[in-house]
Protein backbone atom coordinates (compact mmCIF):
# COMPACT_ATOMS: atom_id res chain seq x y z
CA UNK A 1 0.00 0.00 0.00
CA UNK A 2 0.96 3.26 -0.70
CA UNK A 3 0.89 6.09 1.72
CA UNK A 4 1.91 10.02 0.92
CA UNK A 5 2.68 12.69 4.15
CA UNK A 6 3.17 16.13 3.91
CA UNK A 7 6.37 16.80 6.12
CA UNK A 8 6.18 19.97 8.93
CA UNK A 9 6.82 23.36 7.42
CA UNK A 10 10.01 23.20 9.35
CA UNK A 11 12.34 20.89 7.31
CA UNK A 12 13.36 20.79 3.55
CA UNK A 13 11.27 18.13 2.36
CA UNK A 14 8.04 18.21 0.69
CA UNK A 15 6.22 15.28 0.32
CA UNK A 16 7.16 11.34 1.66
CA UNK A 17 5.73 8.77 -0.57
CA UNK A 18 6.23 5.38 1.74
CA UNK A 19 5.26 1.72 0.12
CA UNK A 20 3.99 -1.19 3.26
CA UNK A 21 4.14 -4.63 2.41
CA UNK A 22 2.80 -5.64 6.15
CA UNK A 23 4.73 -4.21 8.42
CA UNK A 24 7.29 -3.82 6.51
CA UNK A 25 8.82 -0.75 4.71
CA UNK A 26 8.83 -1.72 1.04
CA UNK A 27 10.19 2.13 -0.61
CA UNK A 28 10.79 5.23 0.39
CA UNK A 29 10.78 8.69 -1.76
CA UNK A 30 11.55 11.67 -0.20
CA UNK A 31 10.42 14.86 -2.93
CA UNK A 32 12.91 17.97 -1.87
CA UNK A 33 15.31 17.83 1.24
CA UNK A 34 18.95 17.70 1.03
CA UNK A 35 19.29 14.45 -1.89
CA UNK A 36 22.33 12.67 -0.41
CA UNK A 37 20.76 12.27 2.67
CA UNK A 38 16.88 11.71 2.17
CA UNK A 39 17.75 9.58 -0.78
CA UNK A 40 20.62 7.94 1.54
CA UNK A 41 17.83 7.43 4.54
CA UNK A 42 15.24 6.03 2.23
CA UNK A 43 17.73 3.62 1.36
CA UNK A 44 18.73 2.50 4.59
CA UNK A 45 14.95 1.74 5.83
CA UNK A 46 13.98 0.34 2.77
CA UNK A 47 13.20 -3.85 3.76
CA UNK A 48 13.19 -2.69 7.70
CA UNK A 49 10.73 -3.00 9.96
CA UNK A 50 8.27 0.23 10.46
CA UNK A 51 8.63 -0.28 14.58
CA UNK A 52 12.40 -0.65 13.83
CA UNK A 53 12.45 2.67 11.57
CA UNK A 54 10.46 4.55 14.15
CA UNK A 55 13.02 3.87 16.77
CA UNK A 56 16.06 4.49 15.06
CA UNK A 57 14.64 7.43 13.04
CA UNK A 58 12.71 9.50 15.73
CA UNK A 59 13.85 12.24 17.67
CA UNK A 60 16.60 13.24 15.05
CA UNK A 61 17.21 17.14 15.01
CA UNK A 62 18.38 19.07 12.13
CA UNK A 63 19.57 22.54 14.03
CA UNK A 64 17.54 24.24 15.85
CA UNK A 65 14.50 23.21 14.06
CA UNK A 66 13.06 20.80 16.83
CA UNK A 67 12.62 18.23 13.97
CA UNK A 68 14.17 17.14 10.85
CA UNK A 69 13.54 14.72 7.29
CA UNK A 70 14.36 11.69 9.37
CA UNK A 71 12.00 12.32 12.25
CA UNK A 72 8.95 13.39 9.62
CA UNK A 73 9.91 9.62 8.42
CA UNK A 74 9.10 8.65 11.94
CA UNK A 75 6.28 10.53 12.56
CA UNK A 76 5.09 9.52 9.01
CA UNK A 77 5.58 6.02 10.02
CA UNK A 78 3.40 6.24 13.09
CA UNK A 79 0.05 7.45 11.22
CA UNK A 80 0.82 4.77 8.38
CA UNK A 81 1.19 2.38 11.59
CA UNK A 82 -2.07 3.40 12.89
CA UNK A 83 -3.89 3.11 9.47
CA UNK A 84 -2.87 -0.38 8.92
CA UNK A 85 -4.27 -1.85 12.66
Amino acid sequence: MEYRYTPSEKVCSQEMIIEIEGESIKKVTIQGGCAGNTVGVSKLIEGMQINEAIKRLKGIQCGMKGTSCPDQLATALEEIKKKIK
